[in-house]
């Protein structure tokens, strides 16, 4: 069974006010500093924490795993530890794609950051967004790539579901995934093109990295790439979610897109052939929609309910999802979202109760470490799927 693994970027607000807080050096020393306590001893990771572009915001990833339900406590598990060693500087961790408050981000310091502050100016300095990467393992970079071949035109759906950013610098942006919209901004992020063979992979990522315009292969931002440094695929296209079953929901389909994918290029089945121009706008009304409004069908590019769509995927993958396990808790999660609604539904209900943007972001912090999150009540660990290291921005 094929390995997943989830990178988590969480932001540090206020404890009080819910203000994003440049404090992640403080954070990452504390969570330094609990790992030398356990030395290890345990089978954990010592490095679960990353730092990223920001000093408003920490990442994590998990170890890599095969049960959905391991994925479920080891998230939790880890948002536990960020909630306190985040605590030591006076700060909560919230699991939300952008900052609902007004901010002036903070770049962090070393040679990597200053470089993409002074190459891309604001575009770098208004990147505070927290996205959700999920890797999963393949047995060669031919079949990696035959795998982004093949799941392209389902990339948007993951978006829709996953969408938790619908307010920006204190204003609702009038999107369901704001932050799709600014990570975009960046010149090699978004969809691609069919490649063909791993060769003409490496061929355009070495082209573009050669126009000097990228300082690396970790600014290759395509929306699915393959990892520079483990054997997998990583799925890029997800807001941070508010609740941790969205965020398993997540890791199972794109484990069972990757499986789906694998099966047709190994029987010769070749990938669609969907235009790049039309994935970019079906990622575009995935941002705005989110679950609230149309998305395009995956497989007809024509306007479709949301429904329609995330059926549309999970009938896609549902012979994987039968053969992983997977099938009865993505049923389940899946209803459970068109009940309850994404992190974006769940953060405009709230305002729309009458809250202020600080309480959101307050409430959002206890959903963020609360079992229950975003739907209240959580449900008793399933099988799981497993992980990957983390590869910062």
């Amino acid at each position: 069974m094929r390995s997943v693994g989830v990178e988590e970027e969480l932001l540090l607000v206020d404890a009080s006010s819910g203000t994003p807080l440049a404090v992640s050096g403080a954070v990452l020393a504390a969570a330094e500093r609990s790992a030398g306590h356990r030395g290890g001893g345990d089978g954990r990771e010592d490095h679960e924490f990353e730092k990223e572009l920001h000093k408003e915001q920490v990442e994590f990833a998990t170890k890599p795993l095969t049960e959905m339900g391991e994925l479920r406590e080891e998230i939790i598990r880890i948002r536990g530890e960020a909630a306190r060693h985040a605590a030591t500087a006076g700060a909560r961790v919230v699991a939300v794609a952008t900052s609902p408050l007004p901010v002036r981000p903070s770049l962090n310091a070393g040679p990597r950051y200053r470089w993409l502050g002074e190459r891309f100016g604001l575009t770098a300095q208004e990147q505070l967004t927290c996205g959700c990467h999920v890797h999963t393992s393949v047995a060669s970079d031919e079949e990696g790539v035959a795998v982004l071949d093949r799941i392209r035109p389902w990339l948007a759906v993951l978006t829709a579901i996953s969408a938790n950013s619908p307010f920006w610098q204190g204003e609702d942006s009038g999107y369901g995934s704001y932050r799709s919209r600014v990570w975009n901004r960046w010149p090699s992020a978004g969809p691609v093109d069919v490649f063909g063979s791993a060769d003409r992979y490496r061929e355009q990522v070495s082209a573009m990295i050669d126009t000097g315009v990228l300082r690396d292969e970790g600014m290759i931002y395509f929306d699915a790439r393959l990892s520079a440094s483990y054997p997998t695929v990583e799925v890029r296209v997800a807001d941070v979610c508010l609740d941790p079953e969205t965020t398993v929901l997540l890791a199972a389909l794109v484990r069972g897109l990757v499986e789906t994918a694998a099966r047709a290029w190994q029987r010769g089945r070749p990938p669609a052939r969907i235009g790049t121009s039309l994935l970019r706008l079906a990622s575009w009304r995935a941002g705005r929609s989110g679950l609230d409004g149309p998305l395009l069908h995956p497989e007809t590019m024509r306007e479709t309910a949301p429904e329609q769509a995330v059926d549309a995927l999970y009938r896609h993958v549902r012979a994987a999802l039968l053969d992983h396990g997977d099938d009865e808790r993505v049923r389940e999660a899946i209803a459970h979202l068109h009940e309850r609604g994404n992190g974006a539904r769940v953060q405009r209900r709230l305002h729309a109760e009458g809250r202020g943007l600080a309480s959101v972001v307050t409430e959002c912090a206890r959903m963020t470490v609360g079992r229950g999150a975003a739907g209240g009540g959580g449900r008793p660990p399933r099988r799981s799927s497993g992980g990957c290291a983390a590869e910062s921005a």
